[in-house]
């Protein structure tokens, strides 16, 4: 078993908290902090998961939201189970394919009639 990282993205959640419910309603604040992103930028920002984000962007949202950065993100660990291939010996029945050898073939000629 394998265990995967990824972040869960809270960025929605916390505007709905600070009765922020559009996307349009962030737009002004982050132009005042320097920060100028186009509509289509904050909205993909608000309800996808970014996978950069700039230390900039994250500290005027961390300041207009009066949040920190652990409310707006949170990691999250996934266990995954590991393929089997047909390289290993799963239940013991048989020789592993690794300890297969292949076998000369052997042409014979007809016999004559």
């Amino acid at each position: 078993m394998t265990r995967k990282m990824r972040t869960r993205w809270n960025l929605r959640r916390v505007m709905a908290d600070r009765g922020m419910y559009q996307t349009s309603d962030i737009v002004g604040p982050l132009a005042e902090r320097g920060i100028h992103l186009s509509r289509e930028q904050v909205y993909r920002l608000v309800t996808g998961e970014p996978q950069r984000l700039s230390m900039d962007t994250l500290a005027a949202l961390c300041d207009i939201l009066d949040c920190t950065p652990n409310d707006l993100m949170e990691v999250v660990l996934e266990s995954r189970q590991v393929r089997k291939t047909g390289t290993a010996n799963a239940g013991g029945e048989g020789p592993a394919v690794s300890d297969l050898r292949p076998v000369r073939a052997r042409i014979k000629r007809p016999p004559k009639s």
